[in-house]
């Protein structure tokens, strides 16, 4: 098959030729923004799932509808930023948002919104960089108190007044939510409470993995009172099928049955598998058919380029201990794993690897199920720890004595 003619999207964020499966997401989407145009209230969005789920994906179509409803839209890929690089992210964006406002006219809201982004700015940029360019002047006593919940508050009041003025809103699309520090997440959580009891036309719409549930929460106790938790997983059987045929016979390819059951057991639904899947597929198929030899041998390319990639560099970033916790894990199954027994496979108490399970959280490659269990972010990611790793609990892992051993 012609490679220049596939029509699968195994990257980042990429969307994928033929998207189902998440029609309820975009409704309660669209819902959020009709609600706030016409001056009522409704929840945020924070969209939860695991890895390769499609949680990039959502906010790009949450995107194309904000824009379709001439609304401004703030792209923010969060990062583990400290508090001054968050103001920093957080004015860039909204600078630009209050520069194309700006465009059809200007307002005493609008100024004051400029005045309250001069101000929260100038705490990280003295000389001002970040506002050249904005006719305002620093409107003191707002966005100015160094406090980040009470001055990122004030900026995004200033910015949905300004928006409502003009008949227009403004959605900030966040992802990698749970990079998010505390203080930030306070400040992110307290900023659009403010602006909910306003009734202003600005929210938020953020995905992040399954841990955010319990940062947000941890944040701020009303937090579950402003956002919905929309969960992203895997695809049911026939829209995991309808993802691997329907591309192709958009280009007149037969996407064999047998084959699309290769697809389905391999991906086990997930979609960034399933585009992997798709594509080899493509690629080694020959005439206008895909059969289930051209499916198998997709499983072991996808396999090995998985086990190279998209596994590999993420335990490319773990310590020799961490890497030890993730393959007890990976040697308990699956699913979420009670932490003492993980640490009873390397012989150790659960306050010892506390700390390893701690870190291995704040990298986004284990998430905490509920009291004392975690497991993987990651599809599939405890078969490949038993191909990269087949020996379990190396040496720098063993259990100290204890007092009076030798």
């Amino acid at each position: 098959m012609d490679r220049r003619l596939n029509p699968y999207t195994p990257n980042a964020g990429a969307r994928p030729p033929v998207l189902v499966g998440r029609e309820d997401e975009l409704e309660e989407f669209d819902v959020l923004l009709h609600r706030l145009e016409a001056g009522h209230t409704e929840k945020s969005l924070i969209v939860v799932g695991l890895r390769g789920v499609g949680k990039t994906v959502l906010l790009g179509e949450f995107r194309q509808l904000a824009l379709d409803r001439e609304w401004h839209v703030v792209e923010i890929e969060v990062s583990k930023w400290d508090d001054a690089q968050f103001r920093r992210s957080i004015a860039r964006e909204l600078r630009r948002v209050l520069h194309s406002i700006s465009a059809r006219s200007w307002s005493q809201k609008l100024r004051g919104a400029m005045g309250a982004l001069r101000s929260f700015t100038l705490k990280v940029d003295p000389e001002g960089h970040l506002t050249i360019g904005l006719d305002a002047d620093v409107s003191v006593g707002v966005a100015d108190s160094g406090d980040l919940d009470a001055d990122l508050s004030d900026l995004l009041v200033g910015v949905g007044e300004a928006a409502r003025e003009h008949g227009t809103g403004v959605v900030l699309l966040l992802d990698e939510l749970h990079f998010l520090s505390r203080p930030q997440m306070e400040a992110l959580i307290a900023a659009v409470h403010k602006t909910v009891q306003r009734s202003l036309p600005i929210t938020a719409a953020a995905a992040g993995l399954p841990q955010i549930h319990e940062l947000v929460g941890d944040a701020k106790t009303y937090a579950e009172r402003l956002f919905k938790f929309p969960s992203l997983g895997r695809l049911a059987d026939a829209d995991a099928r309808e993802v691997l045929r329907e591309p192709a016979r958009l280009l007149d390819v037969r996407f064999g049955d047998e084959a699309l059951n290769v697809g389905l057991e391999f991906s086990e639904g997930y979609p960034y598998f399933l585009q992997e899947f798709g594509e080899a597929a493509w690629d080694l198929a020959s005439g206008s058919s895909i059969d289930v030899m051209d499916g198998l041998r997709a499983k072991l390319v996808v396999q090995e380029k998985l086990d190279s990639g998209f596994f590999k560099v993420r335990l490319e970033r773990t310590t020799e201990l961490q890497k030890a916790y993730l393959r007890a894990m990976a040697e308990l199954g699956p699913d979420a794993q009670l932490a003492s027994r993980v640490a009873d496979l390397l012989e150790r108490t659960s306050s010892e690897c506390g700390p390893t399970r701690k870190q291995l959280i704040d990298k986004g490659l284990l998430y905490a199920t509920e009291h004392g269990y975690a497991a993987f972010t990651v599809p599939g990611f405890d078969e490949y720890l038993k191909r990269a790793i087949p020996e379990l609990a190396p040496p720098p892992i063993r259990r100290r004595p204890g007092r009076g051993e030798t």
